[in-house]
């Protein structure tokens, strides 16, 4: 079998959903999506004879200034999709190699696509079709043994109550609205059968509401995953950005959706295509990638306004699913891969006695290094092909004279024998005497509010090393005091309360200098801007002459407005300093450089504080820190020097191994949610 070198997240803490429906959902990888409305399908990106180009041509009822909400009901009327056949959706998402289909019941147009007993808004009631769509997919998929998902707006721009609507489909939900809301998803969990994921989308829900929301469904359909963009980290599985494939790996579950054009998901008549060949390869890429790296995809088409789907799209599914015939072994129920790095030449997936090496290229001089793979290869062979001279050289894999790609992607099988394991390329240099999150191997997920402020969350440290000592001690501030940690050391767990003996540290001798404001930038919250970062001195930077430790200043702020700070001090040497940080809805803080931390406030709009233990360079020092804005008009912000200089001593009760390499995985015991940072910046394990 293949011994990983990072240890997953405990399953029982990775989410409220049963172990076997999760690793069920996480083995599918590939899914269908569909946008598909009444109205904004049958317009097709078109009003009055023009092309609507600003924004997704589903979304074109808010992109077009002058469409009154009567004319945009009114083509529902138009609505006779004659070749709509819920069958052959069923039967292409099963020859595309897709396990399941999740489809829009409801866009932001607030136009629903079932029954819905709230509002005559919807399919049935409001167009000549009369046919409740939700239903008739749902059962095909039942007859063709296909998961049947359903996506939901949050946002309603037929709601009444729902307004007032901005620029932003971040906006807050109404009471009325979430009661709303929680009507419609009860009849969605109630009258369509099994559903396998409920794929939420948009708005900025209070806490409160997201997680009763996730509640709900979770009580009526315990099997069913919840999308998080639900919010506030509400969700079973994290969702990335439209489009976004993440260059690192995440340890929760996730899902990228895709849509065969980037520049809609809705049927747009006037988009271009392109060649087919291009696209099918450009997707599959997509899907490789995404597994690779633990996730799922989620690949979405938009039929037209009369049921039909496009045919350069259906073409593009089934050109993958050709592929998937012949190479599905090394997409489904696959890990993602098990090496501490990525390669040139194209992407890894594994399962227990198996590699599998996706080539998009051949590598450089024909052979492929697999540093840290240790152990016998029994086995090489290409599927769907029945080449061989294959053979291990150490770890460099030597292909063949003769083998070539044809312009394919084809599939390396490597079967392992059962001794064979991962190992990263070189553990932690010798003579390491302390784990920290400098030198940790980061555990992600991705967290926030709403889908303005999500951001790459750190879940996670993982280490490997060798030591001489046996018995480790824990060191942390105030910060990390009280909390419960999971530790794993060698595959011995301990559950530990951080507590531990008061201990004074002798604080660097620092001279403070004057304090520089930068700003406001728009962006999230990770995002940084011009290289303030650094903390360089330059115009970009104005002085705060009043400005002193110690004091909260409130800087006037927008939605998603940044300002940074910038701190300039000195240290007689190099040494500690424990400094504490107010801020408001999101920090980002930096010190020469090199982030410290990075997290939100979930109490959104309020104000938090925390500890910092700042190892200074002898010299200069930049300290730079980012306060992100959300949801206040303000944000606040301070630097305290004057605070206590004291960490915490606490002896770790396990037994490192003093002759072979040790693997360490930290991570928080039973978090609220296992997409929240876990803010342990100060915590060291010494050596």
């Amino acid at each position: 079998m293949i011994k990983r070198t990072i240890t997953v997240l405990m399953l029982a803490c990775i989410t409220s959903t049963a172990f076997a429906q999760l690793k069920e959902w996480k083995d599918q990888k590939y899914s269908m999506f569909i946008h598909w409305g009444a109205i904004y399908s049958t317009l097709g990106g078109m009003w009055e004879g023009e092309k609507v180009s600003r924004g997704y041509s589903e979304q074109i009822r808010a992109h077009h200034g002058g469409i009154y909400s009567d004319n945009y009901a009114a083509v529902a009327k138009r609505f006779q999709p004659d070749q709509w056949n819920p069958d052959s959706i069923a039967l292409l998402a099963k020859a595309a190699g897709m396990k399941s289909i999740v489809i829009t019941s409801k866009h932001h147009d607030g136009f629903c696509m079932f029954h819905s007993a709230y509002t005559d808004f919807n399919v049935v009631d409001a167009t000549p079709y009369k046919r409740d769509v939700i239903k008739e997919l749902a059962e095909a998929c039942k007859r063709h043994g296909l998961k049947m998902g359903l996506y939901f707006s949050l946002i309603d721009w037929n709601y009444p109550q729902a307004y007032p609507i901005s620029s932003s489909n971040s906006d807050p939900i109404t009471p009325e609205h979430h009661d709303y809301n929680k009507k419609q998803v009860t009849e969605l969990l109630t009258n369509y059968g099994p559903i396998s994921e409920l794929w939420f989308d948009m708005g900025s829900l209070t806490p409160a509401q997201s997680n009763e929301l996730a509640q709900l469904v979770h009580r009526l359909q315990p099997d069913c995953m919840v999308s998080g963009r639900l919010g506030n980290d509400a969700g079973d599985f994290c969702v990335m950005g439209d489009n976004a494939y993440p260059d690192y790996k995440i340890a929760t579950p996730w899902q990228t959706p895709a849509s065969v054009y980037d520049e809609t998901w809705g049927y747009r008549s006037w988009q271009e295509h392109g060649k087919m060949e291009d696209k099918a390869r450009e997707k599959l890429g997509g899907l490789i990638k995404v597994v690779a790296r633990g996730g799922n995809y989620l690949l979405n088409i938009g039929p037209r306004g009369d049921g039909s789907v496009v045919e350069f799209e259906r073409d593009v599914l089934l050109r993958i699913g050709d592929w998937l015939k012949v190479n599905g072994e090394a997409i489904y129920g696959t890990r993602a891969n098990p090496f501490d790095h990525t390669f040139e030449w194209g992407e890894v997936t594994a399962k227990d006695g198996a590699l599998y090496l996706h080539l998009f290229k051949l590598p450089e001089n024909r052979m492929i290094q697999l540093a840290g793979l240790q152990g016998p290869v029994a086995d090489i062979d290409v599927l769907g092909d029945e080449q061989k001279g294959f053979r291990m050289k150490g770890t460099a894999l030597l292909l063949p004279e003769g083998f070539t790609l044809d312009g394919k992607i084809k599939v390396l099988r490597l079967r392992l024998s059962g001794k064979t394991q991962i190992l990263p390329r070189e553990p932690l240099p010798a003579g390491t005497r302390q784990l920290t999150r400098d030198n940790a191997e980061k555990l992600y997920s991705i967290s926030g509010g709403d889908y303005e402020s999500y951001y790459r969350s750190t879940v996670g440290y993982s280490w490997l090393f060798k030591t001489r000592s046996r018995t480790p001690v824990l060191w942390f501030t105030e910060q990390e005091k009280g909390r419960k940690v999971a530790f794993d050391v060698n595959g011995e767990q301990k559950v530990i309360t951080l507590e531990g003996e008061r201990t004074e540290i002798p604080a660097a001798d620092v001279s403070w200098g004057a304090m520089y404001l930068a700003g406001p930038h728009w962006g999230g919250i990770t995002w940084t801007h011009e290289g303030l970062e650094k903390g360089t001195p330059g115009d970009k930077w104005k002085l705060q002459r009043d400005w002193k430790n110690g004091q909260r200043y409130e800087l006037p702020s927008s939605r998603n407005g940044n300002w940074y700070v910038m701190q300039e001090l000195t240290a007689a040497k190099a040494g500690r300093r424990i400094v504490r940080i107010t801020s408001g809805d999101g920090v980002q803080v930096f010190l020469n450089g090199r982030e410290q931390v990075v997290h939100n406030n979930p109490e959104r709009g309020g104000t938090q504080q925390e500890y910092l233990l700042l190892d200074l360079e002898a010299g200069r020092n930049s300290l730079v820190v980012k306060c992100y804005n959300r949801f206040a008009d303000t944000t606040v912000f301070s630097i305290d020097t004057d605070v206590p200089q004291v960490l915490y001593r606490q002896p770790l009760p396990v037994r490192f191994d003093a002759k072979g390499i040790n693997r360490c995985h930290v991570q928080l015991y039973q978090p609220a949610s296992p997409h929240s940072d876990m803010r342990l910046p100060g915590l060291v394990i010494a050596l």
